[in-house]
């Protein structure tokens, strides 16, 4: 299990090239990304999707100096990602 961390933190505690990296992943500049962290702005359900892929991938390489982003900590309503990735919820299809 990763921990989580806000994206001004990884991008304060990752390097110049993890930095870009992230960038080049989201088809973004490392400047959007900062806009992103300071809540200027806000990312979309796919970017904060794709930042949260590849900040998973960066912490796994790091062991602990960085952590997972959650994608919800990216948008402006967060609820959009209620439901999406849990496993389907189990139903009664007797009609009794």
């Amino acid at each position: 299990m990763f921990l989580l961390m806000e994206l001004k933190q990884f991008l304060k505690a990752a390097n110049k090239r993890e930095r870009a990296d992230l960038a080049v992943v989201c088809n973004d500049s490392v400047s959007y990304l900062y806009q992103l962290a300071g809540k200027h702005r806000y990312a979309s359900a796919l970017l904060a999707t794709r930042i949260e892929q590849r900040t998973r991938q960066a912490a796994f390489g790091t062991k602990g100096r960085l952590k997972v982003v959650m994608r919800e900590s990216l948008v402006r309503y967060p609820e959009i990602f209620v439901g999406v990735g849990e496993e389907p919820a189990e139903y009664d299809t007797s009609n009794e």
